[in-house]
């Protein structure tokens, strides 16, 4: 029987990582999660309060494709006090946690055979999701020089040696560095895309999530851009699978269309509760704070048994190590940091096809208490 060749992507090792780090504990081995890059807290009391009184008040039926008008509302609303601009609550389309906004901006703009950039490294779905489609994956290679951020040099410098591109996919803060594209590289950046007819995907999941230096969103500089992001991340939600995009105009009812035959709406508690989230600010500031204080010990900690080249971390909750002076084989290091002191990390390869066998990932969006203890585990193991 055919079996397609969509599905031949490479896995998501995280994900991977996770499995073995959880057999390890069902066989009473403790554990300190530094894979995934998921809160180590719940859904704020506003969210779980209001999924209470729905749940016995509403039948939860379909909603809308592109989500509950109330909520998409309120997302507009919050761009306004958040950013300063103004978005038509028409152009927010709610989505099955930003995966699925990838997967609906990803068919909507581009076709088979298109070319679409990304940074490396950088988010490994944007990579699979895309190559499963059909689309050509163009792999920007940033390193410090630029804190792993594309900049419209290197843009046009690939386009100038290898033809031009339909797509760029920008993440700020970026996952797995944590690293921040400044103000005037973005206008840059979308300049550049707007005088070469690219369109901008820009992935804002992890806004909320900054130290000293607020992000700014791509909305602001042209109505062109896709901006995707998601309760997940700041909103401490993620197992509630519900996200949203801010879409141009032309898209739109590709976009709804698309929704409708893949997705029907998005969970519609989901999007009660997404509505109840934006009333929680202070408690999830809260876990900012907390976030803040597991970077500085981290960033403090970490040089001290050898991880010495760290990516800046400016937003997000996670650590990029290069581990070149301690390993060639970032898998095989996790695996044994695993195995011999119980921490796990993502290798880079997750995120860097090329050169990730020298990096790996921390998050630290755990407990304050984990990551006391994951930094004495790993000094005594390196010293």
């Amino acid at each position: 029987m055919k079996i397609s060749n969509r599905g031949l992507i490479p896995p998501f090792i995280v994900m991977d990582v996770m499995r073995a780090a959880n057999e390890r504990e069902v066989a009473g081995e403790l554990v300190l999660h530094m894979e995934v890059g998921q809160p180590s807290t719940g859904a704020p009391k506003g969210v779980v309060d209001a999924v209470k009184e729905t749940v016995g008040a509403d039948k939860l039926g379909y909603t809308d494709a592109l989500g509950i008008p109330a909520l998409r509302f309120r997302i507009a609303q919050y761009y306004k006090a958040q950013y300063g601009v103004t978005i038509d609550p028409a152009r927010v389309v709610v989505t099955t946690g930003s995966s699925g906004g990838f997967v609906l901006s990803f068919l909507a703009a581009f076709d088979v055979g298109d070319r679409v950039a990304l940074v490396s490294p950088g988010y490994p779905a944007y990579r699979n999701i895309l190559s499963a489609l059909g689309i050509e994956v163009v792999e920007i290679l940033t390193g410090p020089e630029t804190n792993f951020q594309p900049t419209s040099e290197l843009l046009a410098q690939e386009m100038s040696k290898n033809g031009i591109f339909q797509g760029l996919i920008i993440a700020s803060p970026s996952n797995p560095t944590g690293t921040m594209i400044t103000p005037d590289e973005l206008k840059s950046l979308v300049a550049f895309c707007d005088a070469n007819s690219v369109r901008l995907i820009s992935d804002e999941i992890y806004h909320g999530i900054t130290y000293g230096t607020v992000a700014e969103t791509a909305v602001t500089l042209s109505d062109d851009v896709i901006v995707i992001n998601s309760f997940s991340k700041y909103f401490s939600m993620t197992g509630w699978r519900i996200g949203w995009m801010i879409v141009p105009e032309d898209l739109l009812r590709s976009i709804e269309c698309l929704a409708q035959n893949l997705f029907i709406s998005a969970p519609s508690l989901s999007q009660i509760a997404g509505l109840a989230a934006f009333e929680c600010r202070e408690e999830l500031d809260q876990n900012v704070k907390r976030y803040t204080v597991n970077r500085e010990l981290l960033l403090r900690e970490l040089p001290k048994s050898g991880f010495s080249n760290l990516a800046s971390a400016d937003g997000g909750f996670y650590i990029y190590a290069d581990v070149g002076t301690l390993t060639n084989n970032s898998s095989e290091f996790c695996e044994r940091m695993l195995a011999e002191v119980g921490i796990a990390a993502t290798p880079g390869t997750d995120f860097d096809p090329t050169r990730g066998h020298r990096y790996l990932r921390f998050s630290f969006s755990g407990e304050a208490s984990v990551m006391v203890e994951a930094a004495a585990r790993l000094y005594e193991w390196q010293k």
